[in-house]
């Protein structure tokens, strides 16, 4: 199965604290790979240098095989990813802040806006301003915006953090579907195993900076049925 992302040894320090420690990590393509770690693990650290927020001090990223250059930022394209927080404009509507981004990521699909409001059920809702939004529409608008491209590949940070237990469900269910109906590959973290469990194929464990555990959804299955 071909590789969608490949992390070889990168390393990343700040100053003299080690954020990042020899991290190696592949996902596929199909792959819903939760990213589990307590706050402060380097979670958001990792997400970052993959979309070239910040860069590593060792070790090489690969995104669609390709690595850093002008090959790696057109790989770039094929990606969606909210990282940290939503970043919307708290005076415009949905709708105004979609068309924003068309703008900005040089988008010229005219259905992108109402296809992206559609898919994550805020039509009724595009006039609306974001100030006014739930943290849960919040989180679908963030979801929209790195749906605009139509990636093949969806970054997302902590997307289910804060959310209550109806939300959380809505919102595993629009990565399922985005999983199965549209064939996207997910990047997904949290710090809470059990959010993430009822979606994913693999999950890697990180801890003060290094992966100290993969496991894929089968496994834990195998392990559970044995015992």
């Amino acid at each position: 199965m071909d590789s969608v992302l490949e992390l070889r040894n990168v390393r990343k320090s700040f100053g003299k604290q080690v954020v990042l420690d020899d991290i190696n990590l592949t996902i596929h393509q199909g792959d819903i790979y939760g990213l589990i770690g307590r706050n402060g693990a380097g979670k958001t650290t990792i997400l970052k240098t993959i979309v070239s927020l910040i860069h590593q001090d060792k070790g090489e990223i690969l995104l669609f095989g390709r690595t850093h250059g002008e090959g790696y930022m057109k790989q770039l394209t094929r990606t969606g990813s909210v990282i940290e927080t939503s970043v919307a404009n708290n005076e415009l509507t949905a709708r105004q802040n979609l068309k924003y981004y068309c703008k900005v990521k040089g988008i010229v699909n005219r259905n992108a806006v109402d296809e992206a409001l559609d898919f994550v059920g805020l039509s009724d809702t595009k006039n609306k301003k974001f100030k006014n939004f739930s943290l849960g529409m919040r989180q679908k608008l963030g979801l929209a915006i790195a749906l605009l491209n139509q990636p093949d590949f969806l970054i997302l940070d902590e997307p289910i953090n804060g959310l209550d237990p109806i939300a959380i469900v809505e919102f595993r269910n629009l990565l399922i579907r985005l999983n199965q109906t549209r064939q996207i590959t997910i990047l997904i973290s949290s710090h809470i195993l059990g959010e993430l469990y009822q979606m994913v194929t693999k999950f890697g464990i990180l801890n003060h900076g290094k992966i100290i555990k993969e496991l894929t959804m089968v496994s834990i299955y195998l392990c559970v049925g044995s015992s």
